[in-house]
């Protein structure tokens, strides 16, 4: 290795610096914008500004490399600068790797255990195969790493989940219980005492994350602050009061600056010391090939110098700030990414994302009996008094860009608080906590006090909330997995490893930037469906009917394609069209929620519809019903290879095909377009379809005596036939309602019709 192809990786090293402050940017971003974004404090334009700057300030305010990347996991002495090059190569492409994953599935996970455990792993492997060449004993690997720092970390995940989830539960409780949901009036009277500790707490976590560790803060100065604790407390909190009392005066919402300046804390504390996750391996590889360069023989010259304080390069901080607000504001995987959180923690019911597992139910099931246990110690009275100070239902949630917020500013106020507070409290007691669990798990805690997590939602809460800790804990596996295979690929590849690494690194984020875009347009279909903005809510059973437009154009697309693939036995199609079952039924859910909801929105309107709109439940459910088992029956019979259909079968189920297409297609125009339909016309396609599967079936009972047919391909037959027949009559059945609701229709179907299948 020569030193050109030293320069070489270090210049890789500063692209894939750049690349990893996107990644990095993109998960760590819900840190500090969830609380903002889903209160709706302010417009997104604005909560962005706040966080670019509070970035950029952090920026400064950092005082340069952190141990970890130079001497944290490892001791450099041990390595020549070619085995520290792949070490740090071996590094940035996991990290990328790594947390564009992560990101791709809108899981929040830490930078700082990537980071750690990549270099950890990519260490052991170089180390491992440093001995073994050397003849040596394996147990001398002790020599190389700093075993340590991971242990730290580990414990530092255990103690952020349970010490921030506990604070954010215990602190949000008392916190509704003075103010209540109907906070308005309350906060005129104490809210500034309350919001002078908030900022109070924000504000020192400024100084002890922020301040304290600026280069351009004596260490005189620095212990000063954590000497002076309590009096800068309760300055700040004086002050604070003071100027919250004369805004409440001038009747100015006072959670609004506190969510904001929380907002703008914690951005400047993730610049500060996350930055390092990002550009701290590259700044060493840098630093390290300048010691090498200047040494006799930069090829075997050990690396001594990194153990010592490596200056920080200001430009370049600057530089990696700059791209770090750029990331935030055009980084649609940092949205997918803050969703999660916001939509684990929001106040409404809503369409969960997870589902429920084993491990989830038996934690709702423990804490309803724990609930329950406690509540047999309390006085009825107290029980009544707490029941009605934290009862959501009291109050109607504000409507802010024509939408509901996910929670209030008074929860987000609360997260911003606690987590400040416990940060600064275990970084200036030294203990191990990472600012992505703490602001997690705050929020996650402050969501169950205020009974987001209701029986409705809480199994499919919680397992969210297991499935991100189970991302920690898998983070720091595949971190040393990825890093230490990529540092062996290069030990012994050396440059053609690294090339192909990186066209590895290049198809795993193609496929993943796909995969995103994917699972977003899939998000955004199933947005369509949600009630949120006050115009949809004033025309609710309206927009009902257009919903349910476009789940019949979805399931007619899917039955379509179904029985072609059935037709074709082409089992890789069907397997696609059995992934939509779940999101078809989804879609019906959440639709049926949003009929239950139109009702109670006419009933506080004083508005009345047809007593047969609540029947629509009743259809749709049969409507999926028919197509479940139709894409089940023949993904069943194709994958289990069973005979495919006769011709004459294919040919009869074409037509039964072109005749339900023919009624699912007007069906769902007359609900998207509001036209106008002969319904009789219509009723005549549903009897010609049913006089032709009659027709069928006495077909069929001529192949079966015959034995032409075998038995299950005349159950797949008749199955065929029996659910095109039921989605027929139930799209029927949803235009007679349609037409009740609306009177828009002229013509009726004849009350004779059985209403049954």
């Amino acid at each position: 290795m020569s030193t050109e192809i030293l320069m070489v990786g270090v210049g890789i090293l500063g692209l894939f610096a750049i690349f990893s402050i996107f990644v990095g940017v993109s998960n760590d971003a819900v840190n500090f914008l969830n609380s903002s974004i889903g209160s709706r404090v302010a417009p997104r334009a604005v909560i962005l500004t706040v966080a670019g700057l509070g970035i950029l300030s952090g920026v400064t305010f950092s005082s340069g490399m952190m141990e970890v990347a130079r001497k944290g996991i490892f001791h450099p002495q041990f390595f020549t600068m070619p085995e520290l090059l792949t070490i740090f190569l071996a590094v940035m492409l996991a990290n990328v790797i790594l947390l564009d994953l992560f990101n791709t599935y809108g899981l929040p996970t830490s930078t700082t255990v990537s980071v750690v455990f990549e270099l950890l792993g990519a260490a052991v492997a170089v180390s491992l195969l440093k001995i073994i060449q050397a003849g040596d004993s394996l147990l001398n690997i002790v020599q190389y790493i700093n075993s340590a720092k991971a242990i730290t970390i580990i414990m530092g995940i255990l103690l952020s989940v349970a010490v921030s989830f506990v604070c954010g539960a215990v602190v949000q409780f008392f916190t509704r219980l003075i103010f209540t949901f109907d906070y308005q009036q309350r906060i005129k009277r104490y809210g500034a005492l309350w919001g002078g500790m908030a900022l109070a707490s924000i504000t020192y976590f400024i100084l002890i994350k922020g301040a304290a560790g600026a280069a351009f803060i004596s260490r005189e100065e620095v212990a000063w602050l954590k000497s002076h604790t309590l009096l800068l407390l309760l300055i700040i909190f004086v002050i604070s009061v003071i100027i919250l009392q004369l805004l409440l005066l001038l009747k100015f919402n006072i959670l609004k600056p506190i969510v904001l300046i929380g907002t703008f804390a914690l951005a400047m504390a993730f610049a500060a010391n996350d930055l390092v996750n990002f550009i701290g391996v590259p700044l060493a590889g840098l630093f390290a090939y300048k010691t090498a360069i200047a040494s006799s023989n930069p090829l075997t010259a050990t690396m001594e110098a990194l153990a010592q304080k490596v200056p920080s390069e200001t430009p370049l901080l600057l530089l990696a700030g700059i791209i770090m607000v750029i990331t935030l504001c055009l980084s649609k995987k940092a949205r997918t990414v803050t969703e999660t959180e916001i939509n684990l923690a929001q106040q409404e019911e809503g369409q969960e994302r997870f589902e429920s597992i084993f491990l989830s139910r038996a934690i709702v099931r423990l804490v309803l009996h724990f609930s329950e246990t406690i509540r047999l110690f309390l006085p009825q009275g107290t029980r009544a008094l707490i029941s009605r100070r934290i009862d959501p239902s009291v109050v109607q949630p504000v409507i802010v860009a024509g939408r509901a917020p996910s929670f209030d500013l008074l929860r987000a106020a609360v997260n911003l608080m606690v987590a400040s507070a416990v940060v600064s409290y275990a970084t200036a007691n030294k203990l191990p906590l990472s600012t992505t669990y703490v602001t997690f798990m705050v929020a996650m805690g402050s969501s169950f006090s205020d009974r987001a997590w209701g029986r409705e939602s809480a199994v499919y809460r919680v397992t969210g909330v297991l499935t991100v800790i189970g991302g920690w804990f898998l983070t720091a596996v595949a971190a040393f997995i990825f890093a230490g295979l990529f540092a062996t690929v290069i030990f012994y590849g050396q440059a053609f490893g690294v090339v192909a690494l990186i066209a590895l690194t290049a198809v795993i984020i193609r496929n993943a930037r796909h995969k995103h875009r994917a699972l977003t347009e899939e998000a955004q279909k199933e947005k369509i469906f949600n009630l949120e903005t006050a115009e949809e809510q004033a025309v609710a059973v309206d927009t009902t009917f257009e919903h349910m437009s476009v789940l019949l154009k979805e399931i007619r697309g899917s039955l379509d394609t179904t029985l072609a693939a059935l037709f074709q036995q082409n089992f890789d199609r069907l397997g696609v069209e059995r992934k939509k079952l779940n999101m078809v039924q989804k879609w019906s859910n959440i639709i049926i929620a949003n009929i239950f909801k139109a009702m109670r929105i006419l009933d506080q309107q004083g508005l009345s519809v047809s007593h047969r709109y609540s029947q629509t439940i009743r259809r749709l459910q049969k409507l999926n019903d028919g197509y479940r088992d139709i894409v089940l029956r023949a993904y069943t019979h194709v994958g289990n290879h069973h005979k495919g259909l006769l011709p004459v079968q294919i040919e009869e189920l074409e037509q039964v095909r072109r005749l339900l297409v023919e009624i699912l297609i007007e069906v769902e125009e007359t609900f998207s377009h509001r036209q106008e339909i002969d319904l009789n016309r219509l009723a005549g396609k549903d009897s010609e379809l049913r006089k032709l599967a009659a027709q069928l079936n006495t077909r069929q009972i001529v192949r079966i005596k015959d034995n032409s047919s075998k038995t299950r391909l005349s159950i797949l037959y008749y199955g065929i036939i029996g659910n095109a027949k039921m989605l027929s009559r139930q799209s029927l059945e949803l235009l007679e309602i349609f037409e009740l609701s609306f009177g828009k229709l002229e013509a009726e179907i004849e009350p004779s019709r059985p209403e049954n299948v």
